[in-house]
């Protein structure tokens, strides 16, 4: 595990499961979060849960692009159905050089389908959506979409999981890989340009299924790597 950061992360729907998960642990690992939501009060509503579960965590709760102003970097974990509308309202907030991680997936449940299946997506992933929809001089790359908020939220649960990166530039990956290993546990992996994400998207709907199986929270650790080097 990396040592603590001075600098926030911003987490945009982080009143959700897997959101609040990351806000958990990054708070554990001494990451100031500020947490986002299209409401302050349940925005602060879960930065409070989060003081209340780790001492001395810094977690503050804001409206959406408050918190999106807070931090450099800024991770998008909403369910898809929101996915657009949130972009669209933090268009005129997130600004040229800002990271933005896209941990979203365009699973069916979105319109009433099944966890286990895929919606299309016209630009090719949620992830690409994000860039096209992003102001210019935005950087996006998506992450997370294997960590499963079960896992996150439980704090005794040792995660020891790979975490599939893709993003057109490699300083764009590795800012977010820095980031990111702060969580004990989770080591980041290089999977190539931006459009890979609607492979790495789709592994949610596959791990879904086969957690449900076999009543487990299994993620994904790829073998044979060498361990990445992203200093």
């Amino acid at each position: 595990m990396l040592p603590p950061s001075a600098d926030p992360v911003a987490i945009i729907g982080a009143s959700g499961a897997l959101g609040f998960g990351l806000a958990l642990r990054f708070g554990k690992a001494g990451v100031p979060v500020a947490i986002g939501s299209r409401d302050a009060g349940r925005a602060e509503e879960a930065a409070a849960r989060a003081r209340d579960a780790i001492d001395g965590v810094v977690c503050t709760g804001h409206e959406n692009t408050e918190a999106a102003r807070r931090a450099s970097v800024v991770i998008l974990s909403v369910p898809f159905r929101n996915h657009s509308e949130t972009l669209n309202n933090l268009k005129g907030v997130l600004t040229p050089g800002q990271l933005l991680i896209d941990a979203t997936v365009p699973l069916a449940a979105a319109v009433g389908g099944k966890a286990t299946r895929m919606l299309g997506v016209w630009q090719g992933s949620a992830a690409q959506q994000a860039a096209e929809m992003a102001a210019d001089g935005v950087r996006v790359v998506s992450a997370l979409h294997t960590i499963s908020a079960a896992s996150l939220t439980d704090l005794a649960h040792p995660l020891e999981q790979d975490v599939l990166l893709c993003g057109d530039a490699r300083e764009d990956k590795r800012e977010a890989a820095l980031l990111i290993e702060h969580i004990d546990g989770l080591r980041c992996v290089d999977t190539g340009r931006l459009e890979m994400s609607r492979i790495t998207e789709s592994l949610t709907a596959l791990l879904i299924g086969v957690n449900s199986r076999y009543k487990a929270h299994a993620g994904i650790r790829l073998t044979g790597l060498p361990d990445p080097s992203w200093e």
